[in-house]
């Protein structure tokens, strides 16, 4: 166990993924604290005095960004992780512009989380660890993005994908595509 990922602040909206992740640190030996929305992280952050934090990048109201923001500001050497459903280069780099210590695309476990706030942020990654997604994938979570947009409205998501609903009906359908 990494002596300077004792206490940890989880923030996501998923509330299943937040509890099993929540879990699986704390069984690592993790003091976590999760919480589900922007507004609660200066409060659960003042009481955990934490040394990192796992942020969502979309969050109800406030953005992961914005919660990026305020915890740097209150704790200058705080790790912080973003992760997201809907990964891109740049919200990567806007992340990490900011001062993320690192970003990840959900799902992301305990095991890649705990490795990703224990590695050197000046060290370049480890070339066979970082895979290129197929371009199906971007496909996927190009509409996913646009879909929660448009608040799941289908309809609205097709006009502005500029395909026909049942086509995009058809690629809702489908399990996500693989890296």
């Amino acid at each position: 166990m990494n002596p300077d990922l004792q206490r940890i602040l989880l923030v996501d909206d998923d509330t299943i993924y937040l509890q099993r992740l929540a879990k699986a640190l704390r069984d690592r030996g993790c003091s976590v604290v999760a919480v589900e929305s922007a507004e609660a992280v200066p409060e659960a952050a003042a009481e955990l005095k934490p040394q990192a934090a796992v942020l969502d990048l979309k969050l109800p109201g406030a953005s992961g960004l914005s919660c990026l923001r305020e915890l740097r500001a209150a704790w200058p050497e705080l790790r912080v992780l973003m992760l997201t459903g809907y990964g891109s280069i740049a919200t990567a780099m806007e992340a990490v512009r900011q001062g993320a210590w690192d970003y990840l695309t959900k799902p992301a476990d305990a095991d890649q989380i705990l490795a990703a706030l224990s590695r050197d942020p000046s060290q370049p990654q480890n070339k066979s660890e970082i895979t290129p997604s197929s371009l199906d994938r971007l496909e996927w979570e190009h509409i996913q993005r646009v879909l929660n947009d448009n608040d799941g409205n289908v309809t609205q998501t097709a006009i502005v994908l500029g395909m026909h609903r049942r086509s995009l009906q058809r690629k809702l359908r489908k399990d996500p595509p693989q890296t």
